[in-house]
């Protein structure tokens, strides 16, 4: 039932971004009280924010925004992610929603793992997790994405030899392969896989529907973890590539 009403309170929000907590009372036909406690722990899960008897997603551009969208979908291809990693390993993770929810999956159910990132969020929302070392990559901070970038990525991540780096991409195209709408978050997913011998794009399907503007030109081989409902001609040419797919249920 608790999961049920918070998915239900992540989708009317994606729909109208704010909502009263008296209205959410009644649209789900439980208690204030049993509302608010709901709200403490998506916002303790960083996916809404409350501010004077509403709840409300963040600006699009942050990624607590992001997080909400396709939440079950993503949290389900965070699980699969975690499962490439062992007790012990250490793992290079990129910035992006799909990323912070693997990094809290990993930090949950491995032992004595370490994360080296570049982003600042995910290191934050990881930070009171036991069995997780955190490395953050230095940087040029952007504040929205709440990540890394620049040259010094480049330097730091050369420091690292790792059997994984997980990415999250903003598009696909057949041409272009995996892109980013940003160059320098393009340039450091870039750097740090350079580090990988393996990488592993986490993203919704939904995303192979459109492309960004900065190929990512990801060299190593590649595996992509992404939902059930990917095309079956999309799926024909990632395979054509070599890439490897795995379905998260």
């Amino acid at each position: 039932m608790k999961k049920g009403r918070e998915k239900e309170i992540l989708h009317l929000l994606i729909e109208r971004r704010r909502i009263e907590v008296a209205e959410l009372s009644g649209l789900l036909g439980v208690s204030q009280v049993t509302i608010r406690k709901d709200l403490d722990e998506l916002e303790k899960r960083h996916l809404i924010r409350r501010v004077h008897g509403f709840a409300e997603l963040n600006s699009e551009d942050n990624i607590n925004s992001r997080l909400a969208y396709h939440y079950e979908e993503k949290t389900k291809i965070a699980e699969k992610a975690a499962e490439l990693i062992r007790d012990g390993d250490t793992v290079m993770i990129e910035s992006g929603s799909c990323c912070a929810l693997a990094a809290m999956t990993i930090a949950q159910t491995k032992k004595n793992v370490t994360i080296v990132t570049n982003s600042a969020f995910i290191a934050d929302y990881i930070r009171e997790e036991d069995n997780v070392q955190i490395v953050l990559l230095g940087g040029i901070y952007q504040k929205d994405s709440q990540c890394l970038v620049g040259p010094m990525i480049r330097d730091s991540a050369m420091n690292y030899n790792v059997p994984l780096c997980l990415i999250g991409t903003d598009g696909w195209s057949e041409r272009a392969g995996f892109t980013n709408k940003d160059q320098m978050r393009a340039q450091a997913v870039r750097d740090m896989s350079g580090s990988a011998e393996k990488v592993v794009v986490l993203t919704e399907s939904e995303k192979f529907r459109s492309a960004g503007t900065v190929p990512m030109n990801l060299r190593c081989p590649l595996t992509v973890i992404t939902d059930n409902l990917l095309e079956e001609h999309i799926r024909t040419v990632l395979t054509s590539q070599g890439i490897e797919i795995i379905t998260a249920e």
